[in-house]
């Protein structure tokens, strides 16, 4: 009954990105420095990735930590620079001194990216007001993710605020696909699952050694388990 959900985890490098594919990650978010929550990787990095793995890969676009764009010129300059490694998919999500979407920057980049495919980011759990934010970018070329945790603090407190958007998809601003990440844990999917949520998001969990180690296909393997049993009316 319910369809297959999209696990996406977190790659650093080449290592990182085979044991995600090997343990059934459908799609990679690429960064670097964890430190700063994950900032864009250096396009070697980017070019070693697709050499190894054939799934689908989301590149972050964040030159420092927070959600100020920051050198916007800097930014359509990586973003071009990604485009024309053969990068075709993005994460991005700026915000301005109110909290409030900052249009005029992501849309610079949208310039540079010809229509592709991009998630907004943890960004809007640190937004003023999350229903704005969706409606301002509802129709921007290529959005088709959100990845939030319902709440800067993570799952735990975003919850209610997951469930409630959840309930709200296809209405004008909730269209996208509702990426859940930020804390998530094994013991939220059946939550989430039962209220429709079909794509997850992993980092930290795909890493039982912790950041300095890499991604554990095993780690993997179990979240795609579990999201597979957790399927409406899915065997276990």
């Amino acid at each position: 009954m319910g369809k297959r959900a999209v696990l996406e985890v977190i790659a650093l490098d080449a290592e990182d990105a085979l044991a995600a594919q090997a343990g059934g990650a459908d799609r990679l978010e690429l960064v670097t420095d964890m430190a700063a929550d994950g900032l864009t990787p250096p396009t070697t990095a980017f070019t070693a990735i697709r050499a190894a793995v054939d799934i689908d890969l989301r590149v972050m676009l964040r030159l420092a930590d927070g959600f100020a764009a920051g050198d916007a010129e800097r930014l359509t300059e990586v973003a071009r620079e990604l485009r024309g490694a053969g990068a075709d998919q993005f994460v991005l999500g700026f915000l301005d001194a109110g909290d409030g979407v900052d249009l005029d920057a992501v849309e610079r980049v949208l310039g540079e990216l010809d229509g592709c495919r991009w998630t907004f980011h943890r960004a809007i759990d640190h937004a003023a007001d999350r229903d704005a934010l969706r409606k301002h970018i509802a129709d921007l070329p290529g959005l088709d993710t959100y990845l939030t945790a319902g709440s800067a603090a993570g799952v735990d407190e975003g919850l209610p605020t997951l469930l409630t958007e959840a309930a709200r998809a296809g209405e004008p601003g909730y269209e996208q696909q509702l990426m859940v990440g930020g804390g998530l844990r094994l013991d939220h999917v059946p939550q989430l699952r039962a209220a429709g949520i079909d794509a997850f998001h992993i980092g930290g969990a795909a890493r039982p050694e912790g950041w300095t180690s890499p991604v554990s296909a095993e780690a993997v393997r179990e979240w795609r388990r579990v999201l597979d049993a957790g399927g409406a009316g899915g065997a276990g």
